[in-house]
């Protein structure tokens, strides 16, 4: 089936991946590498983190939580000392590539797991100056964030929801993801799926996807 949608994931696609943030937070308190990234991994459906991004409880029983299951495997980190990390930096070529994908007349789509925090991607003071999702999520014809929907990734549902939004079906999409587990669910369905590792490697399987050429000279 032809590709009629692109489907993007935001964090860690459109911007730098938070997960470099999260080492140097464990280097600065003592913490084994890759430990939250462990705790976000255990019970993920029904763990602090999921219960955030499903919105069904708030940052304080979070940073409250998030320390229990962290400590619980070794090593005790706040969420409050967390969602500060959330952020990253927006990627120029990125941006340039769902503009191109919009313009070729394909439709684009945005399923974003993410918290109601003052610490969201584009909430704090340096992603407000910089604009990033006030840049980026106007190009989309569909978004749909974890909070307000109340379902995540990688629940099969939240994938199913996109495609209803877009009118097309799964085999007729591409899905952008950095994350391996949110990628499998959409590969499931049908869908051609990419795990973004770095911006040259996504652009070219994209590129492959959907027969357009991306600049290189876009940025970063």
């Amino acid at each position: 089936m032809a590709v009629e949608a692109v489907i993007w994931d935001f964090g860690g696609v459109f911007t730098s991946s938070p997960f470099e943030a999260f080492n140097r937070l464990e280097a600065e308190l003592g913490a084994p590498k890759d430990h939250i990234r462990r705790v976000n991994a255990t019970n993920h459906h029904d763990n602090a983190w999921a219960l955030f991004e499903r919105n069904e409880i708030d940052p304080e029983r979070f940073d409250q939580l998030f320390l229990e299951e962290s400590t619980a495997l070794g090593f005790g980190i706040r969420g409050a000392d967390v969602l500060p990390k959330l952020s990253g930096e927006l990627r120029p070529r990125m941006v340039a590539a769902l503009k191109a994908c919009k313009a070729a007349g394909f439709k684009v789509g945005c399923i974003t797991n993410n918290v109601v925090s003052m610490h969201s991607p584009g909430q704090n003071e340096v992603q407000q100056a910089a604009g990033a999702m006030g840049q980026v999520l106007p190009y989309f014809d569909a978004v749909i964030e974890s909070s307000k929907a109340g379902v995540r990734k990688p629940d099969p549902r939240i994938y199913i929801m996109m495609c209803e939004l877009l009118a097309v079906e799964p085999a007729a999409c591409v899905y952008l993801d950095d994350l391996g587990i949110n990628c499998k669910p959409a590969a499931q369905l049908g869908m051609k799926a990419i795990k973004v590792v770095d911006v040259d490697q996504t652009l070219a399987e994209l590129s492959a996807a959907t027969g357009l050429t991306f600049d290189a000279e876009a940025g970063a």
